[in-house]
């Protein structure tokens, strides 16, 4: 007999109490008649314990009593038989034509949560699929035969809204034969940069069932009274983080949560593959009541913040020869598909009047770059419908070298990318992680994708410190 058994949130149920030691332990491997414990601190601040092994004895039917788990390999349900019952099954039907078969592991975690009713803090890796868990749950709450918006999912920036509103329209579509009697399902965006006018006269006439919204247009909206919370059954905050962290947005989404609390009938979501001190978010939700006291945080690969098929990498030159070291390394990997991300201008070199970094760098490549992907360009400076355009090219087929912010570095899905290359290093770990999220977006794939960086021989320490946060190793090439 061999089983495995792990603390992590994959098997919440099946880890005995009496196997936890403090604050560390990790049941993780089972030989005959023996279990393994590898001891490892999960809470790193409280506890500096190294890797430890300890075995212990037990009869076999013993560990099957103990941890209820089969001793075959257990197979999973599929995206339809977890949201039979609770999602209509044009939405099912819809999804399953669209590609959605197998569930993430974010999936099988935090939908039969969500569709308990429960308030919802969705934690996993970038590209890990809370964007389908959420809407699903959307789509179990809502009935489009009733009058008002119904649900509301709010995001930081007009790209990721763009990419969220087309998933949910794509799964909301009825096929031609459905009854002509029933109202289907509207999906409003409601985007900084959006013709407001029109989403008046929307919103007054026959509101939407769902909207999808940046806190600048939705603020606006909510001031001129065109549509009340008081109808909303679920709202989902996605990139919770940044925009708690953001100056611009946090006081309306403080407003707007306060105003949502008050609703009795209500669910609130929030989504991010960073949380930083979730616990200490956990307590601040329920003090503030912003969720509900039972709210659930689900943390899927906690001790695994990347997906395992990212290799991070890094060249060292001087700052002159930034420029030749990057074109080099487009030549010598040849990639088809890449991101390059390019730091902010500074306010010193703003009002030196120098050229921003991203236009230098651009004007570079046009010149010297002879690969034969598509060279496009995405930055704050550039306007709303440029941006929208730019994304289309990019998701339109064909080979790309995307330069770009990072207004590119979060939720924005590009599943074919399989470089990214850091410029500049960002100016923390969550954006680190945010970045090198936009490769490795393919579920279930072993695709090897790549995160280069690169750095001056000072900057080493900033990319140490990165990856003894996140939990990954760096290997130095030289080209």
């Amino acid at each position: 007999m061999a089983i495995c058994i792990s603390s992590s949130t994959h098997f919440p149920s099946v880890y005995p109490s009496k196997f936890r030691l403090g604050c560390c332990s990790n049941l993780s491997y089972v030989k005959p008649n023996k279990i393994f414990l590898v001891l490892n601190c999960r809470s790193r601040s409280k506890c500096n314990r190294p890797f430890s092994f300890k075995t212990a004895s037990l009869a076999s039917s013993s560990v099957q009593q103990l941890t209820g788990v089969e001793t075959e390999e257990k197979k999973f349900p599929k995206l339809r038989e977890i949201c039979e019952g609770h999602v209509p099954e044009h939405v099912i039907s819809r999804m399953e034509e669209i590609g959605y078969i197998l569930p993430t592991d974010v999936q099988r975690e935090s939908l039969p949560v969500l569709f308990a009713g429960q308030d919802c803090i969705l934690h996993a890796q970038t590209g890990s699929g809370k964007t389908l868990a959420y809407l699903l749950q959307v789509f179990s709450e809502i009935n489009p035969q009733k009058f008002g918006v119904q649900a509301l999912i709010i995001l930081p920036t007009r790209e990721l809204g763009m990419q969220v509103t087309e998933v949910a329209r794509r799964l909301a579509a009825k096929p031609l034969e459905s009854e002509p009697k029933q109202k289907s399902c509207t999906v409003m965006a409601l985007l900084d940069g959006g013709t407001l006018n029109r989403h008046k006269k929307w919103l007054k006439a026959e509101p939407p069932t769902i909207i999808v919204a940046t806190l600048g247009s939705l603020s606006l909206m909510l001031e001129k009274q065109l549509f009340r919370l008081e109808t909303i059954r679920v709202l989902v905050v996605d990139e919770v983080d940044f925009m708690f962290n953001s100056s611009k947005q946090v006081d309306s989404l403080r407003r707007l949560l306060t105003l949502f609390s008050s609703n009795s009938n209500r669910q609130t979501i929030f989504a991010s593959a960073s949380v930083p001190q979730p616990k200490r978010f956990l307590y601040d939700c329920i003090q503030h009541k912003w969720t509900k006291r039972d709210v659930v945080h689900v943390h899927v690969n906690a001790l695994k913040p990347m997906p395992s098929c990212l290799h991070h990498r890094f060249v060292i030159c001087g700052k002159r020869d930034k420029h030749q070291t990057l074109l080099s390394l487009l030549h010598s990997d040849a990639p088809r598909s890449a991101i390059v991300f390019v730091g902010e201008q500074s306010e010193k070199s703003k009002k030196a009047g120098n050229s921003p970094p991203l236009e230098l760098l651009v004007d570079f490549l046009k010149v010297s770059y002879m690969g034969g992907s598509k060279l496009i360009v995405l930055g704050e400076d550039i306007n709303f419908n440029q941006r929208a355009t730019t994304l289309l090219d990019v998701r339109g087929g064909g080979d790309y070298l995307l330069v770009a912010t990072d207004i590119a570095a979060r939720g924005v899905d590009l599943p074919e990318t399989t470089h990214i290359y850091n410029f500049d290093l960002p100016r923390d770990v969550v954006n680190y992680l945010h970045r090198a999220g936009r490769t490795g977006r393919k579920p279930f794939s072993d695709e090897k994708c790549f995160v280069t960086n690169i750095i001056a021989s000072e900057e080493r320490f900033v990319l140490q410190r990165f990856e003894n946060e996140l939990k990954f190793s760096s290997e130095e090439i030289f080209v």
